[in-house]
């Protein structure tokens, strides 16, 4: 299998404008994204995707592969459709989020490896839940998984629903999954995902994996023991910069 990653990023983020070229440690989180997705041996190709000629200069300065996109894109997922469209020679695209500075290269070879199975359409990983702040937490999206390891739902609430509990037993008495944002496609199936319009239930979450389900599309997970630092926010690059560079 040929496999490209793919890191979406864009310039005007609504909570914040400009994250990719932020500076987390003296290094731009894109460049931190970039350098870990380097270190997944699985990958035959890595490049950036975004709508804005800053981070698009940013990457070349720093001699990574970059790709200019369409800017009306309304997700990830599109932004990674126009570059599979533009180049070919690839079977699996992985969508790796630009906003995870420190993702483990391991959970990209890991979810790499859910396509050696050859039905495996769409992939992505969970990760157990452990705290009840993180159950309830409506930004970190809970999902479901039948025995097969495969998606059944993904919801901002937590899920299932454990009757004859009170919540704060809930996590003593099930295994809760988180949802890991990181994506991988077959190439042929990214093609079609990005012709689909939005779906009720997506629009209901506001979670995209959701059209998908919809659609009749069968998501393949893999659990990763590594939970992801996501930066949405300022908050949560202070979080991040306090975390690993306090010592420093």
């Amino acid at each position: 299998m040929k496999i490209i990653g793919i890191i979406p990023a864009r310039y005007d983020s609504t909570r914040f404008p400009g994250k990719p070229l932020v500076d987390i440690g003296g290094m731009s989180m894109i460049q931190r994204v970039y350098n870990q997705a380097k270190h997944a041996t699985c990958l035959n190709e890595v490049i950036v995707a975004t709508d804005d000629e800053r981070i698009a200069e940013h990457v070349r300065n720093f001699a990574g592969n970059v790709i200019l996109t369409e800017k009306h894109h309304q997700s990830g997922t599109d932004r990674c459709g126009e570059v599979i469209s533009k180049i070919s020679g690839f079977d699996i695209a992985i969508n790796i989020q630009g906003d995870e500075p420190f993702i483990n290269p391991q959970q990209i070879e890991l979810l790499a490896s859910c396509f050696e199975e050859q039905s495996t359409q769409i992939a992505t990983l969970v990760h157990q839940v452990l705290t009840e702040d993180d159950l309830f937490n409506e930004n970190k999206p809970k999902v479901v998984l039948n025995n097969a390891l495969e998606a059944v739902y993904f919801s901002r609430q937590a899920i299932p629903f454990l009757r004859g509990y009170a919540k704060k037993e809930w996590l003593n008495n099930l295994t809760y999954y988180n949802h890991i944002g990181i994506y991988g496609y077959r190439t042929e199936v990214l093609r079609e995902l990005i012709q689909l319009p939005k779906s009720i239930l997506e629009e209901a979450e506001s979670l995209e994996q959701l059209r998908w389900i919809d659609n009749g599309y069968r998501i393949k997970t893999a659990i990763s023991s590594h939970a992801n630092d996501a930066i949405d926010t300022p908050e949560d690059l202070e979080k991040i910069k306090q975390k690993y560079f306090s010592n420093s």
